[in-house]
């Protein structure tokens, strides 16, 4: 299941045209990967 939410995360970051720069890019993976580590904590 965490995989498949790594590899699901990692297409749309891919998808997403918002991001300008490398820097918008990773601060926008960052936050998404502490909310699916949250989730997997819990």
């Amino acid at each position: 299941m965490k995989t498949i939410a790594t590899l699901m995360l990692i297409a749309a970051a891919f998808a997403m045209s918002g991001c300008n720069t490398m820097k918008g890019f990773g601060k926008d993976l960052q936050k998404a990967g502490e909310k699916i580590e949250d989730k997997a904590s819990k």
